[in-house]
């Protein structure tokens, strides 16, 4: 396991860690190379993840194996409709004496050495719950006890239910807009793997099957250093920088772009969304990316292929086009794409 603290680093040794950091989670978790990839991102990015999907597709066995692979504490918490900000910081019970005690949550006990925070289904819990959690991933600090915890190390993901909308508490665009990327995580189609996972007996037994990473690969202490030296290593041209700000101004008046959606008015289509965060956002991921690649020069295809999943989350429609924004937003992405001219 390397050590990345040093400003010494080479981006090459960088590289290779991350390689194995991939190969590590992909030993365990098959049919998910797209998500691999895009968390992999995220981690040298250090940005705070959404991520997407069905139940049972594997979402929190990929976080363990990142956990895994990463060192340091990962800590999972349920969101419901009945929880309180509370419940993230406190934890209450009745002593041997038969007295009440309350004592720090299991997420502070963990604060100075937490690397991966899994909250699933946050669209359950309520709005009260998700202020305290947007302070976590802006500041990463919360305060109780009368003390300031610090989280050094915390990358945030939570994880949405698209399916059930009784009793659920959307994200409202601010909250979307602090998510660095949201992640589509999917049950593999290729043929082999759908099979390996129904049948296979080691993929029944998640705690056995993460013992096959076996110790970090990463120093998780060393990343804030590593993704410092990611962006300042790789560079951008002036053509590529024209090409990314074209984008933006037609995923926010695709009207002005000419692009044409079918049944769709245009013109009131995009309400908001697709701030300068979200553009600095983009650029952060496609520097990964390109460095992931082998480059120090960001090419437009690195910007095209994280595009949609920087973007899209952040995007705010009519609400008479809310229903459908999925299937809407994914669309607008890709004609986005294909109707402005890469360099």
């Amino acid at each position: 396991m390397k050590d990345f603290t040093s400003n010494g680093a080479a981006l090459n040794d960088l590289r290779t860690a991350a390689n194995a950091l991939e190969t590590a989670v992909g030993q365990v978790v098959v049919g998910q190379a797209r998500a691999i990839r895009l968390i992999t991102i995220s981690i040298f990015a250090r940005g705070h993840v959404l991520l997407v999907g069905d139940v049972g597709v594997g979402k929190t066995t990929l976080l363990r194996a990142f956990g895994r692979a990463l060192g340091g504490a990962y800590e999972r918490m349920e969101g419901t409709v009945d929880m309180m900000p509370a419940d993230l910081l406190y934890h209450t019970f009745i002593n041997e004496d038969g007295r009440p005690r309350v004592e720090p949550s299991s997420l502070l006990a963990q604060a100075d050495s937490l690397s991966i925070f899994f909250f699933n289904e946050i669209n359950r819990a309520r709005p009260q719950v998700h202020a305290l959690l947007l302070r976590l991933m802006a500041e990463r600090s919360v305060t109780a006890f009368k003390r300031t915890y610090q989280f050094p190390f915390l990358q945030v993901y939570a994880d949405r239910n698209r399916v059930e909308k009784e009793e659920t508490f959307e994200l409202p665009a601010a909250a979307r807009d602090r998510f660095f990327m949201e992640i589509p995580v999917e049950a593999p189609t290729d043929f082999e793997a759908r099979r390996q996972l129904i049948f296979d007996p080691r993929f029944h037994d998640v705690d056995r099957l993460l013992d096959g990473i076996g110790g970090p690969v990463l120093d998780h202490r060393g990343l804030e250093m590593a993704a410092i030296q990611v962006q300042q290593g790789v560079h951008t041209s002036t053509a590529v920088q024209d090409y990314v700000t074209r984008l933006w101004d037609a995923i926010v008046r695709p009207a002005a772009a000419g692009i044409d959606l079918p049944a769709i008015d245009m013109d009131r289509l995009v309400q908001g969304g697709a701030s300068p965060r979200g553009l600095a956002f983009l650029v952060r991921a496609a520097r990964v990316r390109a460095w992931l690649e082998g480059r120090d020069m960001l090419v437009p295809e690195d910007v095209r292929d994280v595009f949609a999943e920087t973007m899209a989350h952040r995007v705010f429609l009519d609400p008479i086009y809310e229903l459908r924004r999925e299937t809407i937003v994914r669309d607008l992405c890709a004609a986005v794409l294909a109707t402005v001219p890469a360099p």
